[in-house]
C-alpha cells in the first residue's frame, strides 16, 4: 500500500516538471518574437506597438435596407467591383409587378389631362353644331305657324284651344334650340381651369407613386459603394437577409486595397512621439526579413482600450493606446486583417 503511494507522488512530480518546463519554452518564445519590439523601443528610435492591415477604404460591410430571400449573389470573394455595380439582387417580382401598375395609371392620368386640355373632338363639334342648326330649323317653322294660327284666331276662323296648341309647340321648339344651343357652347368652350388643375394633380400623384414603387425596387438590388475588392462573401444565393438599418447583417465585405493601411495601437506612455508626417515600417512573421515602408496620416485624438493583443504571457491589456493610421508605400502586397508589427520613427516629421 505504501509502495502505491509513492508511485502516484512520483507521477504527479513528474506530470508537474513537465508543465514547468513547457511554459518555460513557451515563456521563452514569446519573449523571443517580442523582443525586436522591446528593443526598437527602449533604444528609443522607434515608437513601436500591434497593427492590423487594412484597406484604405477600411472595411465596407454592405447590406440590404430591405429583408427577403435573396435572389443571387453575383460575386465571390476577391472579384473586383466598380462603384454602382449590382453585387446581389433580392426577390422582387412584386416589386417589379408594383411598377408597372403604377406606369399603367400614369399613362391613364396622362391621357385624361389631354382630353381635358384638348376639349371635345372635332366631329362633336360638328355634331353638336348640326343639331343646333336642325332646332333652330324646327323652332323657326313653328313661330311661322303659330304666328298663322294667332291671325287666324284673331280674325274669329278657328278656335282658342288650336291657336293655344301651335303657341305651345313653338315654345317647346324655342327651348329645344336653346339647349342645344347652350349643349354646343359647352362642346366648343375651353376647358374649365379647375378641371386642368385637378387632372393634372391627379397625373402628380400617379407619378409619384410609380417613383416610390421604382425607388422601393431599386433597394432589392444590393450595388458597390466604391471601386474595390470583394473581402468576404457572408450569404449564398437563397439565402434569407435581414434588413441591415436594424440588424447588422452584411451580405458582402468590400474594401478599396489599392493603398494599404496599418491601425497602430500607440501605447498611452509615448504618444506624445507620434505625429503625421512620421515615417514607419511594418513586419510581419509571415514575410521574415522584409519591411514595408510607410508614414503615418492619421493619429487619433481619444485614448481607448487596446484593439490588438500580442498573446504574450507579460502583456499588459488595461493599458489605453491612442490609434495611429499608417499608410504603406504603394506596391505594398499583404492580405487585409493581417497582424504585424508597426514602428514609427520617433523622429520629429519633416515640415
Amino acid at each position: 500500500m505504501k509502495k502505491q503511494y509513492w508511485l502516484i507522488a512520483g507521477a504527479v512530480a513528474l506530470v508537474l516538471v513537465l508543465v514547468l518546463l513547457r511554459f518555460h519554452d513557451q515563456s521563452k518564445v514569446a519573449a523571443a518574437a517580442a523582443k525586436p519590439i522591446i528593443a526598437a523601443a527602449s533604444a528609443g528610435k522607434y515608437v513601436a506597438g500591434p497593427g492590423r492591415v487594412e484597406p484604405i477604404s477600411e472595411d465596407i460591410k454592405v447590406g440590404s435596407e430591405l429583408s427577403g430571400k435573396l435572389k443571387r449573389v453575383m460575386v465571390e470573394e476577391g472579384d473586383h467591383v466598380r462603384k454602382g455595380q449590382v453585387v446581389g439582387e433580392l426577390e422582387n417580382a412584386d416589386y417589379r409587378a408594383a411598377i408597372e401598375s403604377a406606369h399603367a395609371t400614369v399613362q391613364q392620368r396622362n391621357a385624361e389631362l389631354r382630353k381635358v386640355l384638348n376639349g371635345a373632338r372635332g366631329q362633336e363639334r360638328r355634331e353638336a353644331f348640326a343639331t343646333v342648326e336642325q332646332n333652330r330649323a324646327v323652332m323657326e317653322r313653328a313661330k311661322s305657324e303659330m304666328e298663322r294660327r294667332n291671325l287666324l284666331f284673331t280674325e274669329g276662323i278657328i278656335s282658342r284651344e288650336e291657336d293655344e296648341r301651335y303657341t305651345s309647340q313653338y315654345n317647346v321648339a324655342l327651348a329645344n334650340y336653346q339647349e342645344a344651343l347652350q349643349h354646343h357652347s359647352l362642346i366648343d368652350d375651353h376647358a374649365r381651369e379647375e378641371d386642368i388643375a385637378a387632372a393634372q394633380a391627379a397625373l402628380q400623384l400617379a407619378t409619384s407613386d410609380m417613383s416610390g414603387a421604382q425607388a422601393r425596387f431599386e433597394k432589392t438590388l444590393i450595388r458597390s459603394p466604391i471601386d474595390g475588392v470583394i473581402l468576404r462573401k457572408h450569404h449564398r444565393s437563397g439565402e434569407s437577409v435581414s434588413n441591415s438599418s436594424t440588424v447588422p447583417d452584411p451580405i458582402v465585405t468590400i474594401g478599396d486595397n489599392r493603398v494599404l493601411r496599418v491601425r497602430m495601437d500607440v501605447d498611452e506612455t509615448q504618444v506624445a512621439q507620434v505625429q503625421v508626417g512620421q515615417a514607419a515600417y511594418v513586419t510581419a512573421d509571415a514575410y521574415p526579413g522584409k519591411k514595408f515602408p510607410g508614414h503615418v496620416v492619421r493619429v487619433g485624438n481619444e485614448l481607448g482600450r487596446k484593439n490588438l493583443q500580442t498573446d504574450e504571457p507579460t502583456e499588459k491589456i488595461d493599458t489605453k493606446i491612442l490609434e495611429t493610421l499608417i499608410e504603406l508605400d504603394p506596391g505594398a502586397r499583404l492580405p487585409v486583417g493581417l497582424r504585424v508589427d508597426s514602428f514609427v520613427s520617433a523622429e520629429p516629421a519633416p515640415r
